[in-house]
Order: structure tokens, then sequence, then C-alpha cells
């Protein structure tokens, strides 16, 4: 599970559907919620938990997607398993994990340094 440490930059909430902002060291994510506990206002620090499955990797990512999380990153590791991969990365100084079949690891070329986009949200865009 990923832990990343984020600050709320913005609420919109209609009904008891809410979407929430975050800055991550100058990357900005959102999330949906409809269940937001009343503490969480603009300027406070949160964790962040993203599983490992939930983040996608792209390779010259261009292009729109209903993602609206892009986080941009290094490749500073990789363990590969004989069904999967473990992609360990570095953005703006945070560690996060990507579990990717290992077949699609290989299919992309993936290396040591080489810059990715991962694209990761549970929830699309509507």
């Amino acid at each position: 599970m990923n832990r990343l440490h984020a600050t709320v930059t913005a609420i919109v909430s209609e009904g008891s559907l809410h979407i929430v902002t975050f800055d991550l060291s100058g990357v900005v994510l959102q999330m949906m919620s409809l269940a937001l506990d009343p503490e969480i206002r603009v300027g406070t620090k949160v964790i962040l938990t993203i599983k490992s499955t939930y983040i996608a990797l792209a390779r010259s990512f261009e292009g729109e997607v209903s993602y609206t999380n892009r986080i941009p990153a290094t490749i500073t590791e990789i363990r590969q398993g004989r069904l999967l991969s473990s992609i360990l990365l570095n953005s703006q100084g945070h560690s996060v994990e990507s579990i990717i079949t290992r077949s699609s690891a290989e299919r992309m070329g993936l290396a040591v340094g080489d810059t990715v986009t991962s694209p990761s949200q549970r929830y699309a865009d509507e």
C-alpha cells in the first residue's frame, strides 16, 4: 500500500458527493468521496493510501483519458516475479509502487531510470 503525504487544496461538494483536490509536492491529485470526515478542510494535511495495483504506468503518455491523477515519476527499481512485476517509482521525493503484470513490464521495455506517468485513479471522472 502506498502512503503519500499531501495537503487538501480544494473541496467541491454536491449533496453527499465530494471532489477533494490535494497537493503532493506540486502534483495535483483528486479523489471522489461519498463520506468525507467533517475534520477534512482546505489546508488539512492527510495521508493518501493507494493500492499498488491501482497505479497504472504509461510511457510517452499523451491524449485525453478519464484519469484525473497523473503522477510523473522515475523508475528506481524493478522486481520481476513469475507473473507480476513490482515497479518502484520516485515522484518528487515520494516513493510509490506499481504492481503490473510481468508481460506488461516486458512489453513496455521498462528499465531503471525511465521516466513514466502513472495515471492512477480508481474512479474515472464523469
